[in-house]
């Protein structure tokens, strides 16, 4: 099972690559890389591309590895295949956002857990309030990944699938705070200065 970090977007609602914010001891990025690198997970890659020098000087990568994502500005899914194309052969990718660094390891090890279980094409994290990432993808799912173009793609496998094939993995937490705004950053920081 290969991670696959999403942190190339260009922050366009921010006005300043929030990838590089700092929290705590390290930045968003960085948290969201340490978590994924803390985790079970087999491998693990960070997909970079907006502010891509600024951001990979702002990152110690532990085990994880680096990989530039020039076409970022077409949307995510072009980070996911920048993902793909790294994870090469393997078994499955779980999918994380490099903004969404509340979503820990022991998250990722259930995810990873369960979808070990029943191996399905796909899976999406049940938080009690809603859907959220991480997701995992097999193998199978690949050829379906590639087609995909834009921003939310992955959304949409989830919202229009009819034949049961993305399975939900329930995490008995609330889905974890993303930062696309100057006031989720704030409360972000807020949460994680008060012990999370």
């Amino acid at each position: 099972m290969v991670g696959v970090v999403l942190g190339a977007g260009r922050s366009r609602r921010l006005g300043r690559p929030k990838q590089t914010l700092p929290l705590g001891d390290t930045t968003v990025l960085g948290w969201a890389v340490r978590e994924a690198e803390a985790s079970a997970l087999d491998d693990v890659c960070v997909v970079v591309g907006g502010a891509a020098a600024e951001v990979r000087a702002s990152l110690r990568p532990v085990r994880a590895r680096l990989v530039t994502n020039d076409a970022y500005g077409t949307g995510c899914a072009s980070s996911l295949l920048a993902g793909l194309d790294f994870a090469g052969d393997c078994a499955a990718i779980m999918m994380l956002l490099g903004d969404m660094p509340g979503v820990g390891a022991a998250t990722i090890d259930a995810v990873l857990t369960d979808w070990r279980t029943d191996t399905p094409w796909a899976a999406v994290t049940a938080y009690r309030d809603r859907l959220g990432h991480p997701f995992v993808f097999s193998a199978a799912a690949f050829p379906t990944l590639r087609e995909l173009h834009g921003d939310k793609a992955v959304w949409k496998l989830v919202d229009t699938d009819t034949e049961g094939r993305v399975q939900r993995v329930a995490v008995d937490d609330e889905c974890p705070l993303d930062v696309d705004t100057e006031a989720d950053y704030e409360a972000l920081r807020v949460e994680f200065e008060g012990g999370r």
